[in-house]
């Protein structure tokens, strides 16, 4: 799968509620780290995530991490 745009060189920690959230995966959404359809016509897909209990999770920004749509460090190499 090709790698998105590096829409930040940094993950993002946030508090997340339950339920289903959608990551982008191209890089090009303007509400990171979640899609807002700007993939639209392209090869990309936003990857869905449920998130079944209250916790903190490290969303990838840069759109590099071979553990998608979570941080693995990739942005340290960029």
């Amino acid at each position: 799968m090709p790698k998105g745009k590096i829409a930040a060189k940094s993950p993002i920690m946030m508090e997340m509620q339950p339920g289903t959230y959608y990551w982008c995966a191209c890089g090009k959404s303007n509400n990171q780290p979640f899609c807002d359809g700007s993939h639209k016509g392209s090869e990309f897909t936003p990857k869905e995530v449920k998130i079944e209990e209250v916790q903190s999770v490290f969303w990838c920004r840069c759109k590099q991490t071979s553990n998608p749509p979570f941080c693995d460090g990739s942005h340290n190499d960029l």
